[in-house]
């Protein structure tokens, strides 16, 4: 299991000495695991733990903090995807005032240096850090013979279908509906984690009774209805159909993400579900009733099975 550390200083010996791969990772797509791969040809050399360096939160946040929600993912699914890589380590750093105030050499030498203790760095090409990001993976290079710590710097790889791999590709692709590319970037589909809260319950009334999870700093993909599975805190995986929205029927504040579990009865409210967005099935869509939205429901609950048994 992956081990979570959330500060740089003050280490003991112990959790030291490793060799990391540093990013925001958000996703953890194919172009990141390239940069981790980096870091774990120069753990297997050194036989040295092998690392990521990240933040919470992301430094995107702290300089826009009224930015629109644009994360792929959550702390959680980050540790849990670096762990399926082989990570041993994860060191989610604090990004706060005294972090964004550093200067590129300051955290090469104080977090890097003598705070990680780190043997080697793997950055990627366009990797920049410190103030003002006036740090370059050139740079570090350079830091890091002080320091005592190696760097190696993964060039830009594309997908041979031409696909960029990149974090804002895969918000492009969300945004369009296409989860298909999505999950071509990151390697697999994308996924919303969260606890399932108390909705209206109007879906009970028509036999369509949903789990409904806030979407929260979650980038929002395209509005609509979605073929789905849901991995449960038992390990049980459910297909589904979800509206991703703010339902134009029934209007909510903030957008949330209504999955009907296929084939499923329990109670979930308080515990925590990761739901896959397979495919885009709809748009969103207002009915004159509620009979002609479980029509319409019953429906995509049939495409999306077709789906589904296909993906």
């Amino acid at each position: 299991m992956i081990q979570l550390v959330r500060d740089w200083r003050g280490l003991p010996d112990a959790l030291k000495g490793a060799a990391v791969a540093i990013g925001a990772f958000d996703g953890v797509h194919r172009g990141h695991q390239a940069v981790i791969a980096g870091a774990r040809e120069a753990a297997h050399r050194l036989g040295v733990p092998l690392a990521v360096v990240s933040f919470d939160p992301h430094p995107r946040r702290w300089f826009q903090p009224d930015a629109a929600p644009f994360r792929l993912m959550t702390p959680d699914q980050m540790a849990c995807a670096l762990g399926g890589l082989g990570v041993d380590r994860l060191y989610l750093l604090p990004f706060d005032g005294e972090m964004a105030g550093m200067t590129d050499e300051q955290f090469a030498s104080d977090v890097l240096g003598a705070g990680l203790g780190i043997r080697h760095a793997a950055v990627g090409f366009d990797f920049t850090f410190g103030k003002g990001r006036t740090g370059s993976p050139e740079a570090l290079r350079a830091y890091g013979e002080s320091a005592g710590f190696t760097v190696s710097v993964v060039e830009r790889i594309d997908d041979a279908d031409g696909l960029k791999l990149s974090s804002s590709a895969v918000r492009e692709a969300l945004k369009a509906g296409d989860m298909k590319r999505a999950a071509a970037i990151l390697g697999r589909p994308f996924a919303i984690a969260g606890e399932v809260i108390h909705g209206d319950k109007r879906g009970r009334t028509i036999g369509v009774p949903t789990a409904n999870v806030a979407m929260g700093d979650y980038m929002r993909p395209a509005y609509g209805v979605y073929a789905t599975r849901t991995r449960l805190p038992d390990g049980r995986i459910i297909d589904g159909v979800a509206n991703l929205g703010v339902r134009p029927m029934y209007p909510t504040d903030d957008p949330l993400l209504e999955v009907w579990l296929l084939d499923f009865s329990g109670d979930l409210y308080g515990q925590t579900i990761k739901t896959e967005l397979v495919a885009f099935l709809r748009g969103e869509m207002a009915f004159d009733g509620l009979d002609a939205l479980k029509v319409q429901i019953d429906a995509d609950s049939v495409a999306a099975r077709k789906v589904l048994a296909a993906a």
